[in-house]
């Protein structure tokens, strides 16, 4: 099992400044509060990242400064997928991967292919990759569903294929993909409402949005739930739940910029088609995180 992606992971953001321009120092305050408070590893231009209206040189640039922020501390994820699985498999033989552990794969969206049609992009995915491979199930965004023999089944025939971040807010999908799965696959969830009780039930951690603004408590959280305290662990998610309901009221990652900016750490910029937090939303924010302790 690796161990490198047990506990907290967070999907970072991409900060931008008013002129829609990254903040390459917001950016690298966010890294460093982010390890300094607990944050077990560190994902790169996934969907929180709004990696798809940042360019290539732009994604190089914030791989150099997250790369140069965390300077060997924990270990980073790197978002590469798509649904056009021959491009997808150009990017990772372009992309330099030596600072990377795994890249974060989506399945891919729009296109809606079968059981088989996933199998096969991911089959394509894994004889191409270096490193090692987390899938992405997100059927909310992809509008397709991977299910969970697709999953296990790509997880026996690939020794690169590590884990699923699995995001269908779907209880049942996870008990049947924890009850099943071989000992070393890593079940993650990417649902920041349900990471405790799958942790509880046998999951591997989380891949989070909220976790990076309280990465002291939510990992925490996460921590006291692999060892089995729940009660401890259910004191904490019980005082994030708020916050959580909050930053997906509206949409990804307007909500979690609303609350960086709240604590200071970035603008709540976001790039179209995407918009920022309503102002009622952002009241709400402002006052949790101003009551947060």
């Amino acid at each position: 099992m690796s161990s490198k992606f047990i506990g907290t992971g967070v999907a970072l953001v991409t900060p931008f400044k008013s002129d829609l321009s990254i903040d390459h120092t917001a950016l690298t305050n966010i890294v460093n509060f982010n390890i300094e408070n607990g944050t077990d590893y560190l994902v790169i231009c996934g969907t929180t990242g709004e990696s798809v209206t940042i360019t290539k040189q732009e994604k190089q640039e914030v791989i150099q400064t997250i790369s140069k922020a965390n300077n060997g501390r924990v270990p980073m994820v790197l978002g590469i997928g798509g649904n056009n699985t021959m491009a997808v498999i150009e990017e990772i033989k372009e992309t330099d991967l030596s600072n990377i552990d795994a890249i974060l794969s989506v399945s891919p969206y729009y296109s809606k292919p079968t059981q088989e049609g996933m199998y096969q992009h991911f089959k394509a995915i894994a004889e191409s990759c270096p490193i090692d491979i987390i899938l992405y199930n997100v059927p909310g965004r992809t509008s397709k569903n991977m299910e969970p023999e697709t999953t296990l089944r790509l997880s026996k025939d690939f020794k690169n294929i590590i884990a699923v971040k699995e995001a269908g807010n779907n209880v049942a999908q996870y008990l049947q993909l924890l009850k099943n799965k071989t000992e070393d696959f890593l079940v993650i969830s990417g649902d920041d409402d349900l990471a405790l009780s799958v942790v509880l039930a046998g999951g591997s951690g989380v891949i989070s949005v909220i976790g990076q603004a309280f990465p002291k408590a939510f990992s925490e959280m996460i921590r006291l739930g692999l060892k089995g305290n729940a009660k401890a662990s259910y004191d904490i998610h019980f005082k994030l739940m708020d916050i959580v309901n909050y930053i997906f009221e509206e949409n990804n990652p307007a909500g979690i910029k609303a609350v960086f900016e709240a604590l200071n750490l970035c603008q709540d910029t976001v790039r179209l088609p995407l918009v920022p937090a309503s102002n009622p939303l952002k009241e709400k924010i402002a006052e949790f995180v101003k009551d947060f302790k």
